[in-house]
């Protein structure tokens, strides 16, 4: 059976409260989960300052229609969350309530690919919920960190949010870090002297990565900027100290991603601008070849026309000399292409 919650609990300054009963209510069609989600609310009245967050992990349909009734959630910001493809965001009001859209990057090294993923985080007043898509960004590590810290979990609902963008930031600085490791590789595969390779293939692979997470980076620098300024209203003064950590690594991610792509570009140029000297260089050769090989044919050709009167074709020295003034000519125009340089 699918398990569609990864986890829920009420955090607490003091500690976290497990919820064991989750698997009671995570089937839609097992029973009545509608009031025994509501009975979360009662849980946190009865613990001060606590919140209560839910892990939900591909739901489908009728299981956020659910989850949007009971938490009573904006239909479009749901709808937002329930699309694999939708473009990070986020959209919060002044009470820092609402809905953060965040991509989350995997490098597999095998074959030095990014896999993408995607996590949104609703933020209300009682409650944080995280929906994830994809199989990468599992957020179990995160709550261990939750349930560690009690600076964390004094900050309420927005401790979630602070820490999964954290945690997801720290992966992209990964990832891009792993990206640049395979750039400089190539890099100086490209310029190594003596290879012939067309690297065209593997510098497109790695622009088409680069733009996975630059795909997940963009949208989010605007929102980094306020975080360093601390110009963002729903963030306390007492926490803004860790949003802007968060955003200056958003910003340094934006920037390898834009040096690597800048790199990228100037690689492949240079790539195809190498092999085409080379190309010229093999056609050159070619040429010059064909020349040589044009003097001797030539000879050859008039002398195999079988007239009678040709020059020195009954002297006896006349087959050596013709020879001889083929190997002078091959000779001068060998010398003159290596002068040259075409050969």
């Amino acid at each position: 059976m699918r398990s569609v919650i990864r986890g829920m609990g009420v955090y607490t300054p003091e500690g976290v409260v497990p919820i064991d009963d989750i698997r009671s209510w995570q089937h839609p069609g097992d029973g009545h989960p509608g009031p025994k989600l509501e009975g979360l609310r009662q849980r946190c009245d009865d613990n001060p300052n606590s919140f209560v967050w839910l892990g939900l992990f591909e739901p489908t349909k009728d299981e956020l229609d659910m989850i949007t009734r009971v938490f009573e959630l904006s239909h479009l910001q749901v709808e937002d969350a329930a699309n694999p493809n939708q473009r990070a965001k986020f959209d919060f009001d002044d009470d820092g309530h609402g809905l953060a859209v965040v991509k989350v990057l995997d490098y597999y090294e095998p074959s030095s690919d990014v896999n993408t993923g995607q996590i949104a985080i609703f933020v209300g007043p009682w409650f944080v919920i995280t929906v994830r898509f994809g199989q990468v960004g599992d957020l179990q590590g995160l709550r261990q960190r939750l349930e560690r810290s009690p600076n964390l979990r004094a900050m309420g609902p927005i401790s979630v949010l602070y820490a999964v963008v954290d945690k997801v930031v720290d992966e992209y600085i990964a990832v891009s870090e792993e990206v640049a490791v395979d750039v400089e590789e190539l890099e100086q595969a490209v310029f190594q002297p003596g290879k012939r390779v067309d690297y065209a293939d593997r510098i497109y692979r790695l622009k088409r990565e680069n733009v996975e997470i630059r795909r997940a980076v963009n949208p989010l620098v605007s929102i980094a900027q306020d975080f360093e300024q601390q110009d963002v209203p729903w963030i306390h003064a007492d926490i803004s100290a860790y949003f802007r950590d968060v955003g200056e690594h958003l910003m340094r991610v934006h920037d390898a991603v834009e040096s690597t792509d800048t790199m990228l570009v100037t690689m492949l140029m240079a790539a195809t601008s190498k092999q085409d000297l080379q190309q010229n260089k093999d056609m050159r050769k070619i040429s010059a070849w064909v020349a040589i090989a044009a003097v001797p044919t030539m000879i050859a050709g008039i002398y195999g026309m079988n007239f009678d009167d040709m020059p020195e074709l009954h002297w006896k020295f006349g087959y050596p000399m013709i020879l001889g003034v083929m190997v002078t000519a091959c000779s001068l125009l060998y010398r003159a292409f290596r002068k040259s340089g075409w050969l």
